[in-house]
């Protein structure tokens, strides 16, 4: 998902007013506490309780605080420097948690699975990118259905298909979404798909036999590709907090995660989950959104967040 200079400025402030009621929070915190007087322990003290507030963690709240008291303490400072320093470390804990998602640069067909709880908004999740790769980079794409559970998630997916113009596949409630997988794959070979995207259940990461049924797409897909699937996303609701913490601990550990989606950053005040999720996960970042809309899933870029995290313009 790549993009141009104007759609990234557009992109960044879109971002911007996405974690609005994060830095918002932030912003006011630090106004009240930190400008025009000399930075002291009280204050450090209050800066640790605000970041661990707008859940970033304790480990890297400490961090933080201990980074910007050795830089600022005894000084007094603006709105806009107190601003740019946390921005600045923010992003130190991010810049090497980017990850790139790019399926037409890969093998043909190019399979990825999606995976995560419900309501995380994987659906929708895989709906953007197909609207993306099909109206914007002219890929041909197949999405299959792996959610047969649910009839809602199946036609849901199916009004994403036909808005993006892609190929849709998909089963009767309850049958063997592993199957479904397989014949996704054979069929894109056969009709020569850039891509395939495939749905799957949401599941709760404590239930051990879906989490087998999971692990069983993943077995049958090797079957038909042994490299497939060649991307599997972990799509983590941001309003869930630190609970996103646990979901990627357990999916990562037992599914294996090439890269995680971070949803709905725009639905909370505490966008910060964002910062320790990226680092206890063996997977990079690659894509998060802000909003409903297709060009509000963009690639994750840890300048643009940690800026607007804090409330500042690009």
């Amino acid at each position: 998902m790549s993009e141009k200079p104007e759609q990234k400025k557009g992109w960044f402030q879109r971002l911007t007013s996405g974690l609005a009621r994060s830095s918002q929070q932030m912003t006011e915190q630090v106004t009240g506490v930190f400008v025009k007087k000399p930075l002291d322990q009280e204050q450090l003290d209050q800066l640790e309780e605000m970041l661990i507030e707008a859940d970033l963690g304790p480990q890297i709240a400490a961090r933080i605080t201990d980074a910007f008291g050795k830089a600022r303490f005894g000084k007094s400072s603006t709105e806009t420097e107190v601003k740019e320093a946390l921005a600045e470390l923010v992003m130190a804990e991010l810049s090497d948690r980017e990850g790139v998602f790019d399926p037409l640069s890969g093998p043909k067909p190019y399979v990825v699975l999606f995976i995560g709880v419900n309501g995380s908004g994987k659906t929708t999740t895989l709906g953007k990118i197909a609207s993306d790769l099909t109206l914007n980079k002219k890929a041909k794409v197949l999405i299959a259905a792996g959610d047969t559970f649910r009839a809602a998630a199946v036609e849901q997916l199916k009004v994403w298909a036909d808005r993006a113009g892609a190929d849709f596949m998909s089963r009767p409630p309850g049958a063997d979404a592993a199957a479904l997988a397989y014949e996704a794959v054979e069929r894109a070979k056969l009709e020569g798909h850039d891509v395939v995207l495939i749905d799957t259940a949401g599941r709760l990461q404590n239930k051990q036999g879906l989490m087998d049924e999971l692990l069983k797409v993943i077995r049958v897909l090797k079957k038909v590709d042994a490299d497939a699937p060649h991307e599997t996303l972990l799509v983590l609701d941001a309003t869930v907090g630190r609970n996103a913490l646990a979901q990627e601990k357990i999916f990562g550990n037992q599914v294996g995660v090439s890269g995680i989606v971070m949803t709905k950053l725009d639905g909370t005040a505490r966008g910060g989950v964002l910062v320790p999720v990226a680092r206890a996960s063996d997977s990079p970042i690659k894509l998060i959104g802000v909003g409903e809309g297709v060009d509000d899933l963009q690639p994750f870029d840890a300048r643009a967040f940690s800026r607007s995290l804090v409330g500042l313009e690009d």
